[in-house]
Order: C-alpha cells, then sequence, then structure tokens
C-alpha cells in the first residue's frame, strides 16, 4: 500500500483509508474485528470515524485499540450526538471530545477535525479555542476542519488547522480549484471523503431522498466513458487519488473484504493523465455553478 506525507504533521499516511459511517449500525463487534483487522494487517494505517456515527467509536475501540501503534486514529467532533447541549457548543464539544476517546479506549488521537462547522460558527472562534486546547492538553496531536464549498475555504485561511477533510470525486470536483490549492499552499493534510461518488452510477435508480442522489443525478449528465466500463470504480478511485494535494481517501463499508477489493483497484497506479485531464474538461464542460461540494 503506496503511504504519502500528510502534509506538515510528518504522518505517514496509506493512500487507502477507513471511514467508519458505515459500521455505525448494524454491525456486529465480530465483522468490525475482521474487516479492521485484516486491513490493518494488508497496509491501511488511517481510521476514520466521528462522534454521531452512531456505534462506530466504540467497535473500533473494542476492536483495535489494542493495536494503537499500527494506525493512524482519526475522529471528527461538532455535533451533540446524545450529549445534553446543543450542536457548536463549547461545552458540548468539550464533552464529545471526551466521550470519544473513552469509547475509542485511547488517551489521543492523531486528529480531531471539526465536523461540518459553517462559517457563521467558525467566525466566532470559540470552537476552534476548543480544539487548541485539546492539542493542548495532549488529547489529540493535530486537529483538522471536515467540510466543504466556502465553509472550508474560510477554515482553511484562518490558519489555525494542520488537515482537511473533503469530499473529492468524479462528481464532485469543486474541491479541486476552490479549496485544494489553498490546503498545498499551507501544506496541510488533505484527506477525502466520499472518493468514489458512493459508485451512484451502479444503480439504475435512486430516489431524492437518498444520501447518493446529487452524485447519481450530476453522473447522468456527465456522462463518462468510463462508467460502462469493468473498472469503473477502480478509475474513479485512481482519479481522486491522482489529484494534487490529496493524501489518503477514506472509504466505508460494513464488507470485510471489500477493502482488500478497493486496494487490489490501486495497484494499477495514478491514473494516466490524459485521462485524468479528460474527466477534469468534461466537468469544465457541464458542471454549473450550483454543483458545489457535497458534505
Amino acid at each position: 500500500m503506496e503511504k504519502r506525507t500528510y502534509g506538515k504533521t510528518g504522518m505517514e499516511v496509506s493512500v487507502l483509508g477507513f471511514g467508519g459511517s458505515e459500521i455505525g449500525s448494524g454491525v456486529s463487534q465480530a465483522e468490525v474485528d475482521k474487516l479492521l483487522g485484516s486491513a490493518i494487517d494488508e497496509g491501511l494505517n488511517v481510521i476514520d470515524t466521528a462522534e454521531c456515527y452512531g456505534d462506530s467509536e466504540e467497535l473500533i475501540g473494542k476492536s483495535i485499540a489494542h493495536r494503537r501503534d499500527d494506525f493512524y486514529l482519526f475522529t471528527k467532533c461538532g455535533h451533540a450526538a446524545g450529549i445534553d447541549g446543543p450542536d457548536w457548543d463549547p461545552r458540548t464539544l468539550t464533552a464529545t471530545i471526551e466521550r470519544s476517546l473513552q469509547r475509542l479506549k485511547v488517551d489521543h488521537v492523531d486528529m480531531i477535525h471539526l465536523h461540518s462547522c459553517s462559517e457563521e460558527v467558525l467566525r466566532r472562534g470559540e470552537v476552534i479555542e476548543v480544539l487548541q486546547r485539546a492539542k493542548q492538553e495532549g488529547k489529540t496531536r493535530f486537529i483538522g476542519y471536515s467540510g466543504d464549498t466556502t465553509d472550508a475555504l474560510y477554515a482553511i485561511r484562518t490558519d489555525a488547522f494542520d488537515s482537511l477533510e473533503t469530499s473529492l470525486n468524479v462528481a464532485d470536483q469543486e474541491a479541486i480549484d476552490l479549496t485544494l490549492p489553498e490546503a498545498i499552499k499551507r501544506e496541510m493534510g488533505v484527506t477525502v471523503k466520499r472518493p468514489i461518488a458512493n459508485a451512484a452510477w451502479l444503480f439504475d435508480t435512486m430516489q431524492p431522498e437518498e444520501y447518493a442522489y446529487a452524485y447519481w443525478n450530476r453522473l447522468r449528465d456527465l456522462a463518462y466513458g468510463f462508467l460502462s466500463e469493468d473498472d469503473s470504480i477502480g478509475t474513479a478511485l485512481r482519479f481522486t487519488l491522482s489529484t494534487p494535494g490529496v493524501h489518503t481517501a477514506i472509504v466505508g463499508t460494513q464488507k470485510p473484504d471489500r477493502w482488500h477489493q478497493n486496494a487490489k483497484l490501486l495497484e494499477a497506479g495514478p491514473l494516466d493523465q490524459e485521462r485524468y485531464e479528460e474527466i477534469r474538461r468534461r466537468w469544465r464542460e457541464i458542471a454549473p455553478a450550483d454543483w458545489t461540494g457535497r458534505t
């Protein structure tokens, strides 16, 4: 598994990481043990979760806390998610960080990302101060921002964060022009979520209320030629990881063998530059201004 230096943090991260949202409900501890154990054995070293992903933090803690030196542990904070208090309140934020450490069975994480926080809240400064204090107290080695569009751009320009987690894929390319250049300039680590656009093109139909509907709808207009190929998921994933400034892409799954399958897709190496530019050109031709980054 290829590794890249995560900005100025110095962490050497696997280009493919694990996103913990999908294991937050309906997955047994035994399944999580098998999924994460086998992935780490094969070279994955980035585990990303959040306070609001159901049982995800707890399952991860029970599964691999004893292997703490084998991986980098990222979580996100901001939503109360069962703690008494409003989202983005400094006291709520502090409480959720403490709860995350307890659930994950660790005394510190490698990264805490502020989770989908608006520019309006960021401007007040209190949430940033909570994360900075957590860093000073050794509860996290680094702090980051997770989000998209102009909210992410503002967060980057505060110069308060070591990392950006944002959406980027063949159906969501705003970040390539809007935020990645600013993140690169500041030597931030960059984690990409939704790196294969939820494989939305594989579905014949999708309802507007479904999570991946916006991507499914966009892809009908984009009509990339590669979507009909057998290796369409590999092409999409390699596109994301071939984008300058990207260090790791997190993919969520409930299936123990899926991470191995995704890792195999990367054995072909970076996407051919001509093919990469072809996808970029098609985006520029088709995408209207309101196709912004999807949280």
